[in-house]
């Protein structure tokens, strides 16, 4: 392989799979400990870190580029939603800060889009589940500190201190959904680790206990939509695993109808629900909010007001939206919604494209490859939609990486590029004891 101008070595490192595996954890631990960074150290020193990661990833790829397929190399769908919310910088109501959404829009895409190629489904999902570990327990430590031992809440990481009081906690993540969301993520991801043998039962027990734990204490209601949307579709990815080839059409057709009537069904019997999750005074928030939103897109249907990501409250139309309500809104609670405000009915139908193209790809993935860890990309993605109609997570920072990382990882295996002949290229280099997706690590 031609070396790099900057020097053998310097491209050796590059290309080396000690520097793939770490640049993995560092990047998923910067993105998921994002509040906690810039609680604790400052805007700007969150700001270096991922530009930093930026910065590696742009040398890792151009070190592995003879590994790299410009036809494979991003979602055509997620480059075309990029686009589209970078042109809005043109006429957002502030260039400036609408510019600086899409840089960071840009950015986590290119770290998500970095790690799909240099580590496979198994690397990828081993890495989410050591940093997950560590996030959780670091989060379970902060409460019990200042919970139970200091009995005090510690405002500049939000942190109540209600564990005693079984929750709700919120770890080193902000709020409570944010820790019950990850902590769905995490349960996914340990069990994928479970059945793949990939860590110790013994740790496989301790971390499913612990993601479970904290979900429950969070006292997060989106939490059990989440949890029990996300255990319906793994017993139907189940049913499909173990279905013959013939059986699969009529399986496929009959849960996409059990999941329409569903949504049905949940729609007609939403006040029942929610009483029952008891998340009136929530869900009503958010109805008044919802509705202030479309209030606002229709002065501007098709292109948006302009993206942004995480609100700029002191900007229009987000500064109208919270006066109106007299609330301090820093996003609209549903990812839909904040784009539909943001880049209008065209950006919208975009991302829903993103989203529907990379489901129904990882699920006929691990609806038809033999080794569990090709669940996992269909899981999390369920999680990340289900979630998107609660928060705007997915749309910026960890769950915009993570939807990127996700449409990436199903798209390198069904895509229509299968059909285009090119030169194969060369397969990246898999740490031993290691075996590409269907294999156990070591």
């Amino acid at each position: 392989m031609t070396a790099l101008p900057f020097g053998s070595s310097t491209g050796e490192l590059l290309r080396s799979a000690g520097l793939a595996r770490a640049f993995t954890l560092t990047t998923i631990a910067a993105t998921f400990g994002a509040f906690a960074i810039e609680r604790l150290t400052g805007r700007v020193t969150y700001v270096t870190i991922i530009a930093g990661l930026c910065l590696l990833a742009g040398g890792i790829l151009i070190a592995r580029r003879r590994e790299l397929s410009p036809l494979r190399f991003a979602p055509i769908s997620v480059l075309v939603f990029i686009a589209w919310a970078g042109a809005s910088v043109v006429w957002s109501t502030d260039s400036r800060k609408s510019l600086g959404g899409w840089v960071s829009l840009l950015a986590f895409a290119l770290l998500a889009l970095t790690i799909a190629h240099v580590r496979d489904t198994l690397q990828t999902a081993r890495a989410f589940g050591d940093v997950m570990r560590w996030l959780l327990s670091i989060s379970l430590g902060v409460e019990i500190l200042f919970g139970i031992l200091l009995d005090m809440p510690f405002s500049l990481l939000g942190v109540q201190g209600a564990i005693a009081d079984l929750g709700p906690v919120q770890g080193i993540f902000g709020t409570r959904n944010a820790l019950g969301f990850i902590a769905v993520l995490a349960l996914i991801t340990f069990v994928v680790e479970w059945r793949t043998s990939s860590v110790p039962t013994g740790l496989s027990i301790f971390s499913v206990v612990l993601a479970g734990g904290l979900a429950i204490l969070s006292d997060s209601p989106t939490v059990v939509v989440i949890a029990t949307i996300v255990a319906l579709a793994t017993l139907a990815l189940m049913l499909m695993r173990h279905a013959t080839p013939t059986q699969r059409p009529v399986l496929q057709t009959s849960l996409g109808a059990v999941v329409v009537l569903g949504l049905i069904v949940a729609y007609l019997a939403r006040n029942p629900i929610i009483a029952f999750l008891g998340a009136g005074s929530d869900f009503s928030t958010r109805a008044d909010l919802w509705n202030t939103i479309l209030d606002y897109v229709r002065f501007y249907p098709v292109q948006g007001w302009g993206w942004y990501g995480a609100w700029s409250t002191s900007e229009f139309p987000f500064l109208g939206i919270n006066f109106a309500l007299t609330e301090r809104h820093a996003s609209a609670l549903n990812a839909y919604f904040d784009v539909l405000l943001q880049v209008g009915w065209l950006g919208l139908l975009l991302f829903l494209v993103v989203c529907g193209i990379a489901l129904v790809r990882g699920w006929s993935e691990a609806s038809t490859r033999r080794s569990v860890v090709y669940t996992w990309t269909p899981l999390i993605l369920v999680a990340l939609l289900v979630d998107s109609m609660f928060e705007s997570f997915t749309l910026h920072g960890y769950g915009w990486m993570m939807l990127v990382l996700c449409a990436a990882r199903a798209g390198h295996s069904r895509s229509w590029r299968d059909r285009v002949r090119e030169p194969a290229p060369v397969g990246p280099e898999l740490p031993s004891g290691i075996q590409g997706g269907d294999g156990k690590a070591g």
